[in-house]
């Protein structure tokens, strides 16, 4: 018989009345990375944080057997200190202080009570080894490291706990390819040296890489589990025990939706850093969008694809900008974002935790918000019963998964979240939509539905800007893609032009002719 290091029984967990577990079983085996897959609101980050004791014993019912034992955690320490640490998808560093003083935070290396920093750094030190990050000087304040160093080094953090059950809760969600690998060889080293992990993402791809077993969540409800090299693990498999159904084309075709005339064009747009007046970052940018056409922005992470929407959405980006904007061949003035949203242009952030929400007010203020003063106003009082009736019709339009327009919208999953931000801003009835990111991790049920909004927007006759590291994602939705490289346009490619490779290509090309210069 298999021997468990984790057992979790009959879990049933409820929120408000409904029922976010509802008996789930889990088993996990000693020594092996475990992968937990499930659409948005599934169930999965909840039942982590059962396990964890971010949601204490008596809160929930069931059993958690962790080696042999059962155990009532009642706050995340008691949890640590069996051996068991959670990472979350939102980092818990603080930017401020150095790697070696977040290493060790709330986990402090003491002599009589006083911290000893000699200690702190040494062990700080070898840890950073162990992640893959020796080069790195431990007395530098985190915020200087990119997003990818800064996962390492919540791992590192984690070993610091002498951790045997690590817990990643969409740990590459924010990452770029190259990170992503870094991070996942990463645990594949330590299950060499008999770490046991258990890991929750949407990237399918990455699952079948590390995983040795897939546990399938639907509902609240543990569907199945998936051995490899005894079941098959391919990503259409996984899709079909996530959605209850064959997912045969995750990118909906657009059908009766002509490309109209151009609406937005941007011309010989330049933009310079927010805190270097002399380094440029957007150089001569040309682009336009007509009426139902959707048009991506595809690149390396760097290549300035954010830098570029954020500059022209009220020049929430840079410096010393200058060039033309023109909406309906009218030449347009956008200073702030007020003035962008009157001009009827609408951005969906990259980051909707941070720019998107208010996390902690309803579904119906957040989806209202940006249209509050032109559409739910009049004289300067908010007509409520006009803003619920809308935020009610959004809610059901893009199918967000709660009981009630008056919940909370920290609460919800990511997908559901991202769908809130974009209900925020069809409310405002813009002719230019630009989506950052839009699908950053969500699953791939989450992401059809999206797909399918975008669809109903640009037959709707609106101008769609898409901007995604995924370049799946950009040829299953674009009719046309602008490359960026460096701040520079680097090519456009148009319908079956638009591949990987010929992508990637434009890159390294716009890079050989820097190189001659």
């Amino acid at each position: 018989m298999a021997e468990y290091i984790l057992e979790m029984n009959h879990i049933v967990k409820e929120f408000s009345g409904v029922r976010a577990l509802d008996d789930v079983n889990f088993k996990v085996r000693q020594g092996e990375i475990m992968a937990i897959c499930g659409e948005n609101g599934a169930g999965k980050s909840t039942l982590m944080n059962v396990l964890s004791g971010v949601y204490p014993h008596g809160e929930y019912s069931g059993d958690i057997i962790y080696k042999g034992e059962e155990c009532r955690f009642r706050r995340i320490r008691d949890s640590e200190k069996k051996g068991i640490v959670i990472i979350h998808q939102e980092l818990a560093l603080s930017p401020y202080l150095s790697i070696a003083e977040n290493v060790f935070l709330g986990n402090e290396r003491k002599k009589n009570g006083i911290i000893d920093w000699v200690e702190t750094r040494r062990e700080a030190q070898t840890l950073l080894e162990k992640v893959g990050l020796e080069r790195e000087n431990v007395n530098v304040p985190v915020n200087t490291l990119g997003v990818g160093k800064q996962q390492l080094i919540e791992i590192a953090k984690a070993l610091g706990k002498k951790a045997d059950l690590l817990i990643l809760d969409e740990p590459t969600a924010a990452l770029n390819d190259q990170e992503s690998k870094q991070l996942l060889d990463l645990m594949l080293q330590l299950k060499a040296q008999g770490m046991t992990c258990i890991i929750i993402s949407h990237k399918l791809n990455e699952i079948s890489y590390v995983a040795d077993s897939i546990t399938i969540i639907r509902d609240g409800h543990t569907i199945e589990t998936l051995e490899k090299g005894k079941d098959d693990f391919s990503e259409e498999r996984i899709i079909k025990g996530m959605v209850g159904r064959e997912l045969t084309n995750r990118y909906p075709k657009r059908t009766d939706c002509p490309i109209g005339d151009v609406i937005f064009q941007v011309k010989d747009w330049n933009v310079y850093h927010p805190d270097d007046s002399t380094r440029p970052i957007l150089k001569n940018i040309d682009l336009q969008v007509r009426a139902g056409e959707v048009v991506g922005l595809a690149g390396l992470m760097g290549a300035g694809r954010t830098e570029l929407a954020m500059s022209l959405f009220g020049k929430s980006y840079g410096q010393k900008i200058s060039g033309q904007v023109l909406i309906n061949g009218k030449e347009v003035e956008m200073g702030n974002v007020q003035e962008a949203i009157s001009q009827k242009m609408a951005y969906v952030s990259e980051d909707r935790k941070t720019y998107g929400l208010v996390l902690i007010d309803s579904i119906k203020f957040n989806m209202t918000l940006s249209a509050l003063r032109n559409f739910f106003s009049r004289r300067g009082i908010v007509d409520q019963n006009s803003e619920a009736v809308k935020a009610e019709e959004y809610r059901r339009r893009i199918n967000v998964k709660t009981n009630s327009i008056e919940q909370v919208v920290g609460s919800l999953s990511g997908g559901n979240q991202q769908k809130v931000v974009l209900a925020k801003w069809m409310l405002t009835q813009p002719d230019v939509l630009i989506l950052d990111e839009p699908t950053r991790g969500i699953d791939v049920g989450a992401k059809y539905e999206i797909y399918t909004v975008i669809n109903e927007l640009a037959k709707a006759g609106k101008a769609i800007i898409i901007i995604s590291s995924e370049m799946p994602e950009i040829i299953g939705t674009c009719d046309r893609t602008y490359v960026l490289n460096e701040g520079e346009i680097a090519g456009e490619l148009r319908g079956e032009e638009m591949t990987q490779e010929a992508i990637m290509g434009a890159i390294m090309a716009h890079n050989n002719r820097k190189g001659e210069l």
